[in-house]
């Protein structure tokens, strides 16, 4: 019983030193930023496979970066690999659940998809979450709005060359 007081001091130090680890994300490699930055340049130059190359880089650099995964799934979009960044967004989920970019990019990659009702399930998590006024609610309404690109395929598109051959 002498050792009590000493022992309970003693957790109550490595309970708050073990919480305070864990209270806010480590910041980013510097490498990893770099690369990050190098890729958004990329993208604006309208050059998503370099940026997604670069975006690659970043995250073998330091996968702890969730940042990343939001590029990634841009440059995905922006490729039409709607599916590939909805993957991307999730990953970004898994790491911080209330990310407002992270919902409202994979409910406009479902719209995109056709999948509106998925995505207005992201709709209404985003308006509990932030409200109607949150930028990234009205950003995801008005992809709702528009809805889903149709894409029409004519036949002069699938027609194969005719080609006569000797037999």
């Amino acid at each position: 019983m002498r050792f009590f007081p000493a022992a309970a001091a003693l957790s109550l130090v490595f309970a708050v030193t073990a919480s305070v680890g864990y209270s806010a994300d480590p910041a980013p490699n510097p490498r990893a930023v770099m690369l990050v930055a190098e890729g958004r340049s990329a993208l604006s130059a309208d050059e998503p496979q370099k940026a997604i190359d670069a975006f690659e880089a970043a995250l073998a650099v330091d996968p702890a970066y969730t940042a990343v995964y939001l590029e990634l799934a841009e440059a995905a979009r922006l490729e039409n690999l709607q599916g590939k960044a909805i993957g991307y967004y999730r990953e970004a989920l898994k790491r911080d659940p209330e990310n407002f970019s992270a919902i409202s990019g994979e409910g406009e990659a479902l719209v995109e998809k056709g999948a509106v009702e998925k995505a207005r399930l992201n709709l209404a998590k985003l308006q509990s979450l932030c409200g109607s006024g949150c930028p990234s609610t009205q950003e995801l309404a008005m992809a709702i709005q528009r809805g889903p690109e149709l894409r029409v395929l004519t036949a002069e598109a699938v027609m194969p060359d005719a080609e006569v051959s000797q037999n």
